[in-house]
């Protein structure tokens, strides 16, 4: 396509990730390793969770939604930054453009709700066990779960509808490697400065009250740890609550330098580098942590592994999976 088609009224483009650097086609090379194993664990993370009935409870339904969200949030920037390399077209319609804008905002507002859930879910089974049954009841724990989905597709429709209304009167070059909302402010002829403030101060709802809430949780839970008289059962409540915040701290961490510190980081390159973490990194380090400090998940992983190996090989639908895996429970 030529030049002056890409720039026209219905088309932005995307420079894409790190376009100054030498070695690209090494880095999308990565990229793409990154994003594979990203989705493989994350949707083996899923299934496993689904498939096992002792995994049937409030804190590893909640970890299968973190692992979705991670999944479609990768997802929703990889393949499109992957093709626009290969194909050497970076365009964009304005309407592809708000729908990613719209996921990635859907998702990354719903997985600030939901690791602030998994904190609660932490703190009432540490130091309520006796009341976790009504506390987080499995009704309970689907209402939370469907209440940060919808906190974060309405707030993703507000900013995305907000943002993309802008008249674009500059150049319609992005200089990211997805439609991330401060990126595309930029391109606008208006003074969207009221705007930004805006989306900081949504920001600190979404990120810096989590933190809050899941610093508190977390006092609570090492204070309640500090009164236990039974050494394992320290160390068991410890082991729980280390994989969440290890994962709070990646996640958090570069998403509130991007939105709630945007002086800081008003560098492109500084801004994709940041990016890169929260939507690439992240994802495929998540269910690496919670699965290496999980003794549950492993061995439901060399349940169904082992399952496979002694299953009967069925020509037609391969190894006989879940429901043999059901069967030798």
């Amino acid at each position: 396509m030529e030049r002056g088609n890409e720039t026209s009224n219905s088309y932005l483009i995307l420079l894409g990730l790190f376009p100054e650097i030498r070695q690209l086609g090494l880095l999308i090379s990565l990229v793409l390793l990154i994003y594979t194993v990203a989705v493989v664990g994350n949707v083996v993370l899923v299934l496993l969770i689904w498939a096992e009935p002792r995994l049937h409870v409030p804190m590893y339904i909640l970890l299968s939604q973190l692992s979705l969200m991670d999944a479609i949030l990768i997802t929703t920037v990889v393949p499109k930054m992957a093709a626009d390399f290969f194909s050497g077209r970076r365009n964009v319609s304005c309407v592809a453009c708000g729908a990613q804008m719209f996921l990635y905002l859907t998702l990354g507002g719903s997985e600030c709700l939901l690791l602030t859930v998994m904190s609660y879910d932490r703190y009432v089974a540490v130091c309520h066990p006796l009341r976790y049954p009504v506390l987080v009841s499995p009704r309970i724990c689907l209402r939370m779960v469907g209440g940060s989905w919808t906190g974060g597709a309405v707030n993703a429709l507000v900013q995305t509808a907000y943002s993309m209304h802008f008249p674009i009167c500059r150049s319609r070059e992005i200089h990211h490697f997805f439609c991330e909302v401060m990126a595309v402010l930029t391109l606008s002829c208006r003074d969207t400065s009221a705007y930004e403030a805006g989306v900081t101060a949504t920001a600190v709802g979404f990120f810096l009250i989590p933190v809050v809430l899941i610093t508190t949780s977390y006092a609570l839970i090492f204070l309640s740890v500090l009164r236990m008289d039974s050494r394992e059962g320290r160390r068991k409540a410890l082991a729980t609550c280390s994989s969440h915040l290890t994962v709070v701290a990646l996640y958090f961490g570069s998403a509130i330098f991007i939105y709630v510190t945007p002086g800081l980081s008003q560098a492109p390159e500084q801004n994709q580098a940041l990016s890169v973490f929260n939507t690439i990194l992240t994802p495929a380090l998540n269910p690496l942590i919670y699965s290496l400090r999980n003794q549950e998940v492993w061995g439901a992983l060399k349940k169904f592994l082992g399952t496979c190996l002694i299953s009967t090989w069925n020509p037609n639908s391969g190894c006989q999976t879940v429901l043999d895996a059901r069967r030798l429970a």
